[in-house]
């Protein structure tokens, strides 16, 4: 056996060079290179107990320049065997566990000596030290990432996102979090199963959004119970049965649940030969999936408060129309009384009397249609696009009332909904937003009136649609489009 003195200055290199890197993987590649290094072999590797708790399989250095032989393959955490039998095989312990085996090859200079085993010992024990002390660094940063992750999350939902933008910020921010191929969120169906309602993919996401899972499936039991689900291989494991399994490997499935509500479910499925998910990544995932769901859950609130708040300005803006119609129907009132009066004592003719009821007719049905217009804005859902063809005719006034500086009044005739369907609504809509956009252009413009007529008949007798848009700038301009229905 030879004196280890001559050695100690390479020895106590290598145990400080093995504590330089708190990244585990990196710590793990200096404990590698510097057991070759101490014991001349050409060839070194260390094979993990348990793989997957730390997402590593193992780690090899490349062949030394010294050999003689054809250079090797550069070092891969995939192919950690030695190229030929080891011969000197020494264990590393973190905290009374044994982590892995250090396993050297190919001694340059003869079969390996007791005072090699001796050195590789002592920088195995420093090993195990440095590797606790970088997987601490290394759950320390997952969970940073995942706390911030989850407050951007947070953020990002009570800013005002709309329910399905809410889901892919959840997905997409996952699914980077865990380093998966796919974020996805799965909600229950009226029939029992669960369907795909958001995915965010590497790639495109092709069929995965509709993808459902039916009723009857042996992972929906712990689905809809709001139990976590970790798979191994979502291309192999007989719980999976939806046509895209074949796509994933590893697997977690984490319910999105707060204050016993289930809202869906959260998947974050890596590609077939990915990495397992360590214990620490499924429990900060886990965690994550509570803090979205909690999230999710306040967002609706939030908004359920804002709507709340929309209607009561609606309710304002219907105390202030009903005083309006009132003022202008006692208006009308007065005027015919006014009439009245007036035909009995000055002995007006008939043809004035006439003519002034006439107005007063005509401003009452112009109130009437008006309430009607307006209750009818008050009923759409806010916030949202309109659907029916009175809601975007109303959006298209409420556009051209931010030009103009004054909202256009806006009558409809006839059962619109019912009698104009596409592709005469869609060209009905673009007349009318060029109308008013020459509306708008045109200098002393006080007043604008939209009338959508479903009744008037087209020229040659067939049943048509009348789209008029006046304006009082200069002498007045009336714009007119028909099309038969």
């Amino acid at each position: 056996m030879h004196d280890p003195v001559p050695r100690l200055p390479s020895l106590l290199e290598a145990v400080l060079s093995v504590g330089t890197d708190l990244e585990l993987r990196a710590t793990l590649q200096h404990i590698v290179d510097a057991a070759a290094e101490l014991t001349e072999a050409r060839y070194a590797t260390l094979d993990m107990t348990d793989p997957g708790r730390d997402g590593l399989r193992g780690i090899r250095t490349a062949q030394r320049p010294e050999s003689p032989e054809p250079p090797a393959r550069p070092e891969s955490p995939e192919s950690p065997e030695c190229p030929e039998s080891p011969e000197l095989i020494v264990p590393i312990h973190v905290d009374d566990e044994v982590f892995g085996d250090l396993r050297l090859a190919g001694k340059r200079a003869g079969p390996f000596t007791d005072e090699d085993e001796q050195l590789v010992r002592v920088l195995a024990t420093q090993a195990g030290s440095a590797i606790g002390n970088a997987r601490l660094y290394e759950t320390a940063r997952q969970r940073e990432r995942w706390i911030e992750g989850a407050a951007a999350v947070t953020t990002a939902l009570l800013s005002g996102e709309s329910a399905a933008d809410a889901l892919m910020t959840v997905a997409e921010r996952a699914r980077r979090l865990a380093e998966a191929s796919a974020g996805v969120i799965l909600q229950p169906t009226e029939d029992g199963g669960m369907e795909i309602v958001t995915a965010s993919t590497l790639d495109d996401p092709g069929d995965i959004v509709g993808t459902v899972i039916e009723p009857g499936s042996p992972v929906l039991e712990q689905l809809l119970g709001g139990e976590p689900v970790f798979i191994d291989d979502s291309a192999t494991d007989p719980r999976m049965t939806t046509h895209v399994r074949h796509r994933f490997g590893p697997n977690m499935m984490l319910p999105l649940q707060a204050g016993g509500r289930l809202l869906g479910t959260l998947a974050l499925p890596r590609r077939r030969g990915g990495r397992p998910y360590t214990a620490v990544e499924r429990l900060l995932a886990t965690q994550f999936a509570s803090q979205a769901a909690l999230a999710l859950v306040h967002a609706e609130a939030q908004h359920s408060r804002e709507r709340l708040a929309v209607y009561e300005d609606r309710d304002r803006i219907a105390r202030d129309l009903h005083d309006l119609v009132v003022q202008r129907l006692f208006a009308t009132g007065m005027m015919l009384e006014s009439t009245q009066r007036r035909s009995a004592g000055t002995g007006d003719t008939d043809k004035d009397v006439h003519a002034m009821l006439g107005r007063a007719v005509d401003e009452l049905q112009s109130t009437i249609q008006e309430v009607r217009t307006a209750i009818f804005a008050l009923q759409q859902p806010p916030a949202d696009v309109p659907t029916t063809f009175r809601g975007k005719v109303l959006r298209e006034a409420a556009g051209a009332a931010a030009v103009l500086g004054f909202q256009p009044s806006t009558r409809f005739t006839g059962a619109v909904e019912n009698r104009l369907a596409e592709p005469v609504a869609g060209r009905l809509l673009t007349a009318l937003r060029r109308a008013l956009a020459a509306a708008s252009r045109r200098a002393g413009v006080s007043r604008v009136e939209i009338t959508v007529d479903v009744t008037a008949p087209l020229p040659d007798g067939r049943p048509g649609v009348r789209l008029k848009v006046f304006d009082d700038g200069g002498t007045g301009t009336t714009v007119t489009w028909r099309s038969p229905l």
